[in-house]
């Protein structure tokens, strides 16, 4: 796999598809961001960072759920309606929360004791959503295929990854540096929802990364 070549093809999907990606997930993007600030602003700053997560945990398998479902749908050149997405995720959602949490918890254990370790799960659980969404397997069973389905991919993978969220983080504290170090509330929530919104162009980097990886992957699945 070449990571460039991945990128190039998921940047043209995601251009070519902005409109129909942004009305099937912008939405709940921007209602998971409002609950958050909501939230978190009557609570102790200590605590905010947990029940953001939690509030993370309701939105997050709901339209990443759907954007599967359309890449998948989109690589056979179909075209779903946005409300059957909307449907198909919601029988997901249990399973796809509690593989969230799992590979969160796992990846903040790995992180507790070096950034190195962290990175290595966040890799090897790469394939696990697209298992649990696409293949119906539970989460343990579709974190365990992940593990086995990325080896010898790992460091085309690393790349990708790296290339996709460190632009991101980097997009993130510049925008924080220009609105200051208090920003305003409504500025806060727009960059939330802005940084939360590209953060979906991982999803699709991972899916073409995925497509590649299964022995079902015969044709470029990004190029419609």
């Amino acid at each position: 796999m070449n990571p460039l070549n991945i990128l190039r093809d998921a940047f043209f999907f995601f251009s070519r598809n902005i409109s129909l990606i942004t009305r099937l997930c912008l939405p709940l993007v921007v209602l998971e961001c409002v609950t958050r600030a909501a939230l978190t602003s009557q609570l102790d700053p200590a605590h905010a960072p947990a029940y953001g997560m939690l509030i993370g945990l309701v939105f997050y398998p709901l339209y990443s759920a759907a954007l599967i479902l359309l890449l998948d749908a989109r690589s056979q050149n179909h075209r779903p309606r946005i409300r059957d997405l909307l449907a198909a995720s919601l029988p997901i959602w249990p399973s796809f929360a509690v593989l969230a949490g799992l590979s969160t918890l796992l990846i903040m254990l790995a992180a507790s004791v070096f950034v190195l370790p962290a990175l290595w799960v966040m890799v090897k659980l790469a394939f696990a959503e697209y298992l649990l969404v696409l293949r119906g397997l539970t989460p343990l069973q579709a974190m365990r295929e992940s593990f086995q389905l990325t080896t010898g991919h790992f460091w085309s993978l690393l790349a990708c990854v790296l290339l996709v969220i460190v632009p991101l983080w980097l997009l993130d504290n510049s925008t924080l540096r220009l609105v200051g170090e208090q920003p305003d509330v409504i500025d806060r929530l727009l960059l939330d929802c802005v940084n939360s919104f590209l953060q979906l162009f991982s999803t699709v980097v991972l899916f073409r990364c995925f497509m590649l990886c299964t022995p079902q992957a015969t044709q470029d699945s990004t190029s419609h």
